[in-house]
């Protein structure tokens, strides 16, 4: 076995969702989904087939983020992964919904931060080990960190 670090291509105002999926049908029932999601989000879904004609499969709304996940789901080459790009919009406001798709076996990860995925090489193909999601902590959160926080979620509206 031989891994492989893939990083993600993408601007920085994109957010992404990483998964793992089980079945063809996945890119239309993703599709569904983000378009269901309603809010103007604009979004590219990229699949790698894991049998048959093993195609890279894509759909969404906005060329951009459609050739993003193209690109970047094709750079990782593992089978039955996908990968959702997406603007206007937020992974909290549609990972449930992803989270729903009966195909959906797995969330790596879902965020806006730089990522990089550990795959794997084998003789019979590639699979995803994990991922680095972001950068890591520099500190512990204060009291005073905490009133932040907790005032931008209700700035956001996340909290009452």
């Amino acid at each position: 076995m031989q891994t492989e670090l893939v990083s993600i291509r993408k601007p920085e105002d994109v957010n992404l969702i990483l998964g793992q999926s089980h079945f063809i049908k996945t890119v239309e029932d993703l599709h569904e989904a983000m378009a269901g999601a309603g809010g103007g989000i604009r979004f590219g879904i990229g699949f790698n087939e894991a049998s048959g004609p093993r195609l890279v499969r894509t759909s969404g709304n906005d060329p951009e983020m459609i050739e993003l996940a193209r690109e970047n789901i094709q750079a990782i080459g593992a089978g039955h992964a996908f990968i959702i790009f997406m603007r206007n919009g937020f992974p909290i406001q549609v990972l449930n919904a992803i989270k729903a798709v009966p195909e959906v076996c797995r969330i790596y990860c879902a965020t806006a931060n730089p990522v990089q995925v550990i795959v794997a090489t084998t003789d019979q193909g590639r699979g995803i080990l994990g991922v680095v999601d972001g950068q890591p902590p520099l500190g512990v959160e204060t009291a005073e960190d905490v009133e932040k926080r907790r005032g931008l979620l209700r700035t956001l509206g996340y909290k009452l």
